[in-house]
């Protein structure tokens, strides 16, 4: 008997898979639960493993391949010799993709719809450009006098063009000439005309991310608002903790403090389902982390979040990382979340607008701690502060529930010995 694998979907939002590495070739004996391939999904990298045993027969798609759901990888028979000839696989079918999950569905229009979006392509290489390269010192057009000078003053010719005759470079053209020392301003000409560029396909897991963050700014009312921390509590604090053995990052203070301003705002712990045209409010607080991983984002969970201290949260965070650069997470660890955090104070950013994550209706952007300059008691002394940003969804967030959800927040990290209770 001549059984089909196809493409499985291994997550609510998967709409094609990439083969990653064939663990299997044709001929191959399989036994039940044994790894097949390996496939990068939307989400993550995930082992596909054979349901019954039997003989591979044969493999339609090579390693790199990007595949459809429900497009059929590879026969395998009962028997080793079952005669296959004249099979022919079928075709995935659909012609629209599908972004589904538990808390929402985001359609993605293939063909022409109401809202055309625009198109943009890059502009071909040019073909009618030619670099303008400066002749070797010792061939370099100038007057007797120019040189003279360019010798005693220590200054490179070839830094700028002459604006004598035929080119050719004067005493005065030596006020803007740049000195001469272990910089060598000598010019190679590029060998690829300006403009020439190579194209990356996208993976699966980007694919993914660009129509949930263009879907979301395209169709979600975003409003801002902004506010400074002053964080040399929190820095002093901070450096106790490590002297007395305990590690906690700066952004483990703010995973806690949102926890507890959570509880305490429930409106914020909100979304919105856009299928019923309904607000969503969160009974339990399950913060999602923006995680960076090589083919782009994911958010892993802190699930119950208010119901852990500062060190377990710490913790959690940290594996839940791990395990996202590895492309370990199981589904249920990254979908989901009433609330996110995404930080990008370690690059230095001083603050930035994050995109909502659907149906979520709250986003919080966390800028780095940078040193200023205040004014106490009318003398300057310096001090750090850390600028928040929160995204909210203006369909179900008004602009005071976020300003005294950002408030309490403020509070919290500006006394963050609370923070360990």
């Amino acid at each position: 008997m001549i059984i089909e694998i196809a493409m499985p979907k291994l997550s609510p939002t998967m709409n094609e898979g990439k083969i990653v590495k064939w663990y299997k070739k044709e001929g191959d004996p399989i036994a039940e639960e044994e790894v097949l391939c390996e496939i990068a999904t939307d989400k993550s990298t995930m082992e596909f493993t054979s349901i019954e045993k039997g003989h591979i027969r044969k493999i339609f798609f090579k390693e790199g391949d990007v595949v459809p759901v429900g497009e059929i990888l590879l026969l395998h028979t009962e028997t080793k010799d079952e005669d296959i000839s004249g099979y022919k696989p079928k075709k995935a079918e659909g012609k629209k993709v599908e972004a589904k999950t538990e808390e929402t569905k985001v359609e993605i229009i293939k063909s022409s719809g109401s809202i055309a979006l625009p198109t943009f392509s890059p502009s071909p290489p040019r073909t009618n450009y030619e670099f303008e390269t400066k002749d070797e010192l010792g061939k370099i057009a100038a007057s007797p006098l120019a040189k003279k000078i360019a010798i005693e003053k220590g200054l490179d010719l070839t830094s700028i063009k002459g604006s004598g005759p035929n080119g050719r470079i004067i005493a005065k053209d030596l006020e803007f000439a740049q000195s001469s020392g272990p910089i060598s301003l000598n010019q190679v000409a590029p060998t690829i005309p300006p403009g020439t560029y190579v194209e990356i396909p996208l993976t699966p897991i980007r694919k993914v991310i660009g129509d949930r963050l263009q879907a979301s700014k395209m169709t979600i009312p975003h409003y801002y608002i902004t506010d400074e921390v002053r964080a040399d509590k929190m820095i002093d604090l901070r450096n106790q903790l490590k002297e007395a053995g305990l590690k906690v990052t700066y952004n483990d203070f703010v995973i806690r403090a949102c926890a507890l301003a959570l509880k305490k705002h429930p409106e914020i712990n909100s979304g919105y389902n856009s299928q019923n045209q309904t607000i969503i409010r969160f009974k339990t607080v399950d913060i999602s982390l923006a995680v960076s991983i090589p083919d782009g984002l994911i958010t892993p969970i802190l699930c119950h979040a208010d119901y852990k201290d500062i060190f377990t949260l710490s913790e959690e965070a940290k594996r839940l990382a791990k395990r996202a650069k590895e492309n370990s997470l199981k589904p249920e660890e990254y979908q989901g979340g009433s609330f996110t955090i995404s930080n990008l104070g370690m690059f230095g950013i001083k603050s930035f607008d994050a995109v909502l994550n659907p149906p979520q209706a709250a986003i919080l952007a966390v800028g780095g701690i940078l040193e200023r300059v205040f004014l106490e008691n009318g003398q300057p002394i310096l001090g750090h502060v850390m600028n928040l940003t929160l995204s909210l969804d203006h369909r179900v967030i008004d602009g005071a529930d976020g300003a005294k959800f950002l408030n309490t927040l403020k509070l919290f990290l500006t006394n963050p010995a609370m923070l360990l209770v």
